[in-house]
């Protein structure tokens, strides 16, 4: 059968693909250490999974406007305002099904054939893909720990094109957990006034800040920066609700029907159901938030301390989102366990889980040869146990 070209060169999500990997594993019996995905262990909090059993019960189960319902539309505004003094109006908000959809959907709104998106790497793995899926080309622009793994202006004023459409960023980001200095955020932000370029500002993580990080949404320095950002986030992680697939976009007016339109065609509307039980999130207690941030920080903490004892592994520690990113460069060409010898991150990737059984993601999908990420949205036990086996990994020993 022939394969429309967009399709038949696109390659499946990395990390979804490495938690397929791992379930492979798991249903031959396999006790798998599994830190694939970017999914919080806990479940949806009660009072959100009670919202939506009233509108099952109330008959909110039918069609809803295509952009989402008015009442979670606002609540949305009233989230912006609440927690960071800014004011958007409903026509401006567009809900989607999970932040991907969104940034799908504002990708396809602005951009194609000829147009060029400016991304940093290292950069979450479906970014490349939604852009070429558009016809847009993706401009790659390296960080390093050193900036941590954040875009200088220098690098985009460089970068930028009279092709240059869109600048894509991640704060904080996933893969790395860095989170961009709101003086550094803003400096990139008016250099894409100045040239016309939009941003889109990939926020889901904004929640997930530890230590003295804080997070800025672009779009609060000020009216002329807000004209020319596109906001992108949701409620999968600061609530545990990945499946419920609730995002939105927030931007101007005119886009946000383009975008609403898009969606109409595409999948009519976001999951009613899962839309009610959003307006519980953003409305209700926050305290949720809270506790669940609580465990992260003590994850975090303590994975850290766990890398700090690893030879010759190298990583920035994350300020932010629930991720370890750390370079394993060092061990290639080495006899490890099992007498693997790898190349490369995914090569590494791949023996760790056949011989500890522990299921990682290459930092090869996102843009970052010699890395890879642990996902520490997992208890502490199970994190205990599966430093343990990359430890013996790495060192060569043997694992039972």
């Amino acid at each position: 059968m022939r394969l429309s070209h967009a399709v038949s060169t696109l390659k499946p999500s990395a990390t979804i693909a490495a938690a397929a990997k791992a379930k492979q594993l798991k249903q031959q019996g396999v006790k798998v250490y599994d830190f694939t995905l970017g999914e919080p262990d806990f479940n949806t909090p009660e009072h959100i999974q009670e919202a939506a059993r009233k509108a099952m019960a109330a008959g909110h189960t039918h069609y809803t406007p295509s952009g989402g319902i008015p009442e979670l539309k606002q609540a949305v505004c009233r989230l912006y305002e609440r927690d960071y003094g800014l004011k958007f109006t409903p026509n401006q908000v567009v809900i989607s099904n999970g932040a991907k959809h969104a940034i799908h959907n504002v990708l396809t709104a602005l951009c194609g054939p000829g147009d060029e998106v400016i991304i940093p790497t290292p950069y979450w793995v479906s970014y490349s893909a939604l852009v070429e899926l558009t016809g847009a080309t993706p401009v790659l622009i390296e960080t390093t720990p050193e900036s941590g793994f954040c875009l200088s202006r220098k690098q985009l004023e460089a970068a930028i094109t009279p092709r240059t459409r869109v600048l894509m960023l991640n704060s904080p980001s996933n893969p790395t957990g860095s989170v961009y200095p709101a003086a550094l955020l803003e400096e990139l932000a008016r250099t894409c006034v100045a040239k016309d370029i939009i941003v889109l500002s990939d926020e889901i993580y904004e929640k997930l800040l530890y230590g003295k990080a804080e997070f800025r949404c672009v779009a609060s320095f000020g009216p002329e920066v807000a004209a020319k950002t596109v906001i992108v986030s949701g409620v999968s992680k600061a609530y545990a609700m990945t499946g419920w697939r609730i995002g939105w976009s927030i931007g101007p007016a005119e886009l946000s029907q383009a975008i609403d339109n898009l969606q109409s065609q595409e999948t009519s509307n976001p999951c009613s159901v899962s839309q009610y039980a959003a307006v519980a999130a953003l409305d209700g207690s926050q305290d949720c938030v809270r506790e669940q941030l609580e465990q992260f920080t003590k994850r975090r903490e303590y994975v850290v301390r766990r890398f700090r004892e690893i030879p010759d592994v190298s990583f920035l520690e994350p300020t932010g989102a629930f991720y370890m990113f750390f370079n394993v460069s060092k061990y290639f060409g080495r006899k490890l366990s099992g007498g693997k010898v790898v190349s490369s991150a995914s090569d590494f990737c791949t023996a760790l889980l056949e011989v500890a059984h522990v299921a990682l993601v290459t930092g090869d999908a996102f843009g970052a040869p010699g890395y890879a990420r642990l996902s520490f949205a997992s208890s502490l036990p199970l994190l205990e146990a599966g430093i343990d086996r990359l430890a013996k990994f790495l060192a060569g020993e043997t694992i039972a």
